[in-house]
């Protein structure tokens, strides 16, 4: 008898939940997220080997999240494809990102922490193989200049990727 007091309840606090639950605070705003927002053609390199994405920024989650899609566009089907989130932290100039692609979701942990400082967006991703730092920087152009560096296991930086996105 006792089973079927369960689902009235449940449908009880689905319905009355908006009528107390807050909101949470939005996050400070980070106005360099909204520089990523559009479509963007990205060339350069991985390693040694060029490479060329689509890539579309776009708000999400309420306008929490920018979401960067990034989708190879030498091949199809595509080789890589990405989703990045990066939001504002609750400290004013930090974020914080998730990167998830085609390599699954036990190399999407963790997220990064990152800083914005005037047109630069730096990022750290502490993967248990080793730290990644991913910079994002926008010059006069309105081009970005996008870095990814691999932590060498020596106390230094080995360039993993650097890319050039412009507006398409």
């Amino acid at each position: 008898m006792n089973r079927f007091w369960i689902a009235p309840a449940l449908l009880c606090h689905c319905l009355t939940r908006p009528l107390w639950a807050q909101a949470p605070a939005a996050p400070p705003a980070v106005p360099l997220l909204e520089r990523l927002v559009g479509r963007w053609t990205v060339r350069g390199v991985v390693g040694s080997q060029p490479a060329q994405y689509q890539m579309d920024g776009t708000w999400t989650l309420q306008h929490r999240y920018v979401e960067l899609h990034m989708q190879d566009v030498k091949h199809r089907p595509p080789q890589y494809e990405a989703r990045v989130f990066i939001g504002a932290d609750t400290v004013p100039g930090h974020v914080l990102a998730h990167w998830l692609d085609i390599f699954g979701a036990a190399y999407s942990v963790p997220p990064a922490t990152g800083l914005v400082h005037g047109d630069s967006l730096m990022l750290d991703f502490p993967y248990p193989t080793g730290t990644f730092h991913d910079s994002f920087v926008l010059d006069r152009a309105q081009t970005w200049k996008i870095r990814l560096d691999a932590a060498d296991g020596k106390g230094g930086w080995k360039r993993f990727a650097e890319y050039q996105a412009t507006p398409r």
